[in-house]
């Protein structure tokens, strides 16, 4: 029993170290490479944890080999440009504008009513608006409304828009967040005075409060507290 446990904590680090070394993409933006390699990984790590009896370096060896190879022919692609397309293939056009090109719709085995749910979720309903649509290689879709059809910015509106900065939370979960406060310049006193203006009797009644650089609260009260 000992031994499974030891051996599936080393196995879970070696992953969770492999992952970072691969970078920070969410799994559904993997481009073809970094997935093989995932699922091998994956694949090769479960080996020893199901089989106590094979040695855990024939897990191990095989893991660092793919994220070395991964990590190879990631700096080789970063180099050569016409490797990378080789090897990830090229975004395609979907909506060219205002036109569904279906050509590549067909080439990209994608419906027609797959494309408007990607629209929609990128808040576009109408495709007329659509001056572009790329199929990127790691499978998200990249929407370009016409200028005419983007949100209006605070420039071209030609009005002030305040910088308030990141917020920093200073109660996470009914913990006092220490640090944070130090960071932001406020005492204990000043917390305690601010949670007893909005009804919490301290910070084990709070959920989340947040302030940002220009010193605005945000604030949520933990349900059903005692």
């Amino acid at each position: 029993m000992a031994v499974s446990f030891i051996r599936t904590l080393i196995v879970f680090s070696l992953l969770i170290f492999s992952l970072r070394v691969m970078g920070k993409r969410q799994l559904g933006e993997l481009e073809p490479l970094e997935l093989v390699t995932a699922v091998l990984i994956s694949n090769l790590a479960a080996q020893p944890l199901q089989d106590t009896g094979t040695p855990l370096i024939y897990g191990v060896v095989p893991v660092l080999t793919l994220l070395s190879f991964q990590l190879l022919i990631s700096g080789i692609s970063v180099r050569l440009p016409r490797f990378r397309r080789f090897l990830s293939g090229k975004p395609s056009i979907l909506v060219d504008n205002g036109v569904i090109v279906q050509s590549e719709m067909r080439k990209c085995r994608l419906s027609v009513d797959e494309l408007y749910v990607e629209l929609r979720v990128n808040g576009i309903t109408d495709i007329s608006q659509v001056k572009h649509a790329i199929l990127e290689t790691d499978g998200t879709l990249s929407v370009l409304p016409y200028a005419k059809f983007s949100p209006a910015t605070a420039e071209e509106l030609k009005i002030e828009a305040p910088d308030n900065g990141l917020p920093v939370l200073v109660i996470n979960e009914g913990r006092v967040m220490s640090e944070n406060l130090s960071l932001l310049g406020k005492s204990p006193k000043w917390l305690e005075s601010e949670l007893k203006s909005r009804g919490a009797r301290g910070p084990k009644d709070v959920y989340i409060m947040a302030v940002d650089g220009a010193g605005k609260i945000y604030f949520a009260k933990r349900e059903n507290t005692r």
